[in-house]
């Protein structure tokens, strides 16, 4: 294989893209295709008679990488749909007005909201207001609380409630057809002309 067709197929496999035409002749045959059946018989019982039950063989699981990179990119793909996330946080803000970056921060906060609204529930993971006095409890989860300072010697630790934190308790992501690239966020739009 030719080096230059190997680097471009290595990346196009990284991140998801069809391989070149060319690379195709190096790859090797597909082995035969087993044929499709119950993968086991399991005898099940039931007062007075037995009952054969076939379990079907499941579908591949997806691993969980990629379901979390699919997922990410799903959400973000939602917020630059509703609210153009993407093209804020790209857009360069030194030189803009206040009174402009006010206006477009509405509008991005109004869609991304609604993204938000539709398809996350969020609670706090330490209830309470901030600003507060709290307690850390021996054997917490650092996942879940981040202590800011020093900690000196084992919890319980005291301190203020400087940040709430937010847990995700459901989400909502749509079902993405097979095939679509999920590594487009937002499709390149052309107006035609007359």
């Amino acid at each position: 294989m030719h080096p230059v067709l190997a680097f471009i197929s290595f990346w196009k496999l990284l991140f998801g893209a069809k391989l070149p035409a060319g690379a195709a002749k190096f790859l090797p045959e597909p082995a035969a295709a087993l044929p499709a059946g119950p993968e086991k018989i399991v005898p099940e019982k039931v007062p007075e008679k037995v009952v054969e039950r076939v379990v079907e063989k499941s579908a591949p699981k997806q691993n969980s990488a990629a379901q979390q990179r699919e997922g990410a990119l799903a959400l973000l793909a939602l917020l630059q749909r509703e609210g153009r996330f993407v093209d804020f946080i790209s857009e360069e803000l030194g030189t803009a007005d206040d009174a402009d970056i006010g206006a477009a921060v509405r509008a991005v906060h109004r869609g991304c909201k609604k993204v938000f609204d539709q398809v996350l529930s969020l609670e706090p993971v330490m209830p309470g207001e901030e600003e507060t006095k709290v307690s850390v409890p021996k054997g917490f989860d650092p996942a879940e609380i981040r202590l800011i300072g020093e900690a000196k010697g084992e919890a319980p630790y005291k301190g203020t409630l400087r940040h709430h934190g937010w847990r995700a308790v459901e989400t909502k992501l749509p079902s993405l057809a097979e095939g679509v690239d999920r590594s487009v966020i937002a499709p390149a739009e052309v107006e035609l002309s007359a």
